[in-house]
């Protein structure tokens, strides 16, 4: 039985935490001092994950994204990639990184069945990437995006966080970026995930206004014709056909209507939104005593119960909003 939410949004797509920690401290998801990680007993084993994604894919998942905090920090991350692709119904595997560690990493993970790679990069100069992850890392990366073209992890996608005072010097390096490498480059809107609360919205540097940046600079850009209907950006090329820019407009143009999407964090707990003030704990429920057949039902019917009690929409543009408790590292992209 699909998993259709109360407003006819039918869910394909789990994301998954593999872990909270990381190897950078962007502002827009980490604080920059000690942070508390979660106890690695915590965490779901490789095991327990591919035993969610089964379930999952009786109810219809048939595309999983591995993220973190930074999922390439958490040890033999390939393995579980090998495991998710011999489960039957998983059509597609994703991961999202910030690619420091990734050139290490690309060969294994596309041997093993890594279908595509979305790669966070905040911006092209050293002293931006500074800004951003308060952290140094840039050349890391920038290897870490050759690796994975070179071994045929495509298309690769750049996500860059926009920020109104930051983002503005990074359009148009990231516009000849695409252009010369065939990287598709998606701006996402700050979006009110800070470990730190600081997030305001006159400091969301909104998509239309980085689309007219680009065409005053790169001239006309065309939207993709094909563009699927629950795809989070939205995609243009430039006039000559070449590279490809997107925008995920989060906070100015909410996609919520077509959201397909489901969240499970590294701690095992069910989020039917990113935005979610509620989850529902299905490691605690894959761990409990008992006949399996008991325990898988009990995980079915706790998985649809949290689909059923989706909300509308996030909620950010009214006075009604309030911020998660996790800040985004705690979530998973």
């Amino acid at each position: 039985m699909a998993l259709v939410d109360s407003f006819g949004r039918t869910h394909n797509n789990l994301r998954i935490s593999v872990t909270d920690r990381c190897n950078i401290r962007c502002f827009y998801c980490m604080p920059e001092g000690p942070v508390q990680f979660m106890p690695r007993r915590e965490l779901l084993t490789y095991e327990e994950i591919a035993d969610l994604v089964r379930l999952f894919v009786t109810l219809g998942i048939d595309r999983v994204r591995l993220t973190g905090g930074e999922p390439l920090v958490r040890q033999d991350l390939p393995k579980l990639v090998e495991a998710l692709r011999r489960i039957d119904g998983i059509r597609d595997i994703g991961l999202t990184t910030n690619g420091i560690l990734l050139a290490d990493q690309a060969q294994a993970l596309r041997d093993a069945g890594l279908s595509r790679i979305n790669i966070s990069l905040d911006a092209l100069d050293e002293a931006g990437f500074r800004e951003f992850a308060r952290r140094d890392g840039l050349e890391a990366v920038l290897r870490g995006i050759e690796a994975a073209r070179r071994v045929g992890l495509g298309p690769i996608k750049i996500n860059a966080v926009a920020v109104r005072g930051l983002t503005e010097k990074q359009i148009i390096p990231f516009g000849h970026f695409a252009l010369e490498t065939g990287a598709e480059v998606r701006f996402i809107e700050y979006m009110p995930l800070d470990a730190e609360n600081q997030w305001e919205r006159d400091k969301v540097l909104f998509a239309e206004e980085i689309r007219q940046i680009l065409v005053d600079h790169f001239g006309p850009l065309a939207a993709n014709s094909q563009q699927q209907a629950d795809a989070p950006a939205t995609d243009y090329t430039f006039a000559n056909g070449q590279g490809r820019i997107g925008f995920i407009a989060s906070v100015s143009e909410p996609f919520c209507a077509n959201c397909n999407r489901l969240r499970l964090t590294a701690d095992g707990k069910l989020r039917n939104c990113l935005f979610s003030l509620e989850e529902t704990d299905l490691r605690s429920l894959l761990r409990g005593e008992g006949p399996r057949p008991e325990i898988d039902a009990a995980i079915l019917a706790a998985i649809r119960t949290s689909v059923s009690q989706k909300k509308e929409g996030h909620e950010i543009n009214t006075a009604r909003f309030i911020q998660p408790l996790r800040p985004m590292h705690s979530i998973g992209g």
